[in-house]
């Protein structure tokens, strides 16, 4: 996974799974990603970042479940500069002495350092990490804890980043497809 250089391979495979028809009509630009990333002081991951701004812009085709949704909305009330405040799964409602104040850990976990690719329903939300040791990785965020997606965390087969985590959608993979480490 590269988080700083888009690989054509896998914009290719990015633009056949959500099928664009409309000659890039409905991505962004690379004026309005250019602006974002000024306003919130942050520079995107690749692919996610050419996927936006020549690509599509959200779309109501998976991943995930209810739809990817548009990059304004997914940093709607995100705070993707500061450090995402993880670096491994955490699941709160098993670990309660991990951190002095959990509360606050949590709250940081669904806004800091990330952007909001959408949901699967039931509190159960994806993230593309943009900032910190994690950046390019998207986790899984919901009510009971946080879990970053591809093979090297386990649970999954699916490679790591968005590009990885659209394709193993694509191919109709279950999102956890193989036992935990």
């Amino acid at each position: 996974m590269n988080s700083d250089q888009a690989d054509p391979t896998e914009l290719a495979a990015l633009r056949e799974a959500f099928a664009v028809d409309d000659g890039g009509e409905s991505a962004l630009g690379w004026a309005a990603v250019h602006a974002f990333e000024a306003e919130h002081h942050v520079v995107l991951p690749e692919p996610y970042r050419t996927f936006v701004a020549e690509v599509t812009d959200g779309s109501c085709q998976g991943p995930p479940e209810y739809g990817l949704v548009g990059l304004a909305e997914g940093g709607a009330k995100q705070d993707p500069a500061k450090p995402f405040p993880l670096s491994e799964a955490w699941l709160w409602e098993e670990d309660e002495g991990r951190y002095a104040d959990p509360d606050a850990v949590i709250e940081q976990v669904g806004r800091d350092g990330s952007l909001l690719l959408g949901t699967d329903g039931c509190g159960m939300d994806w993230h593309l990490i943009v900032t910190g040791p994690h950046r390019g990785h998207i986790w899984q965020i919901t009510g009971e804890g946080a879990y970053p997606f591809g093979a090297e965390f386990g649970c999954t087969t699916a490679g790591s980043g968005f590009a990885g985590w659209v394709r193993h959608w694509a191919d109709g993979r279950e999102w956890f497809d193989a036992p935990p480490a």
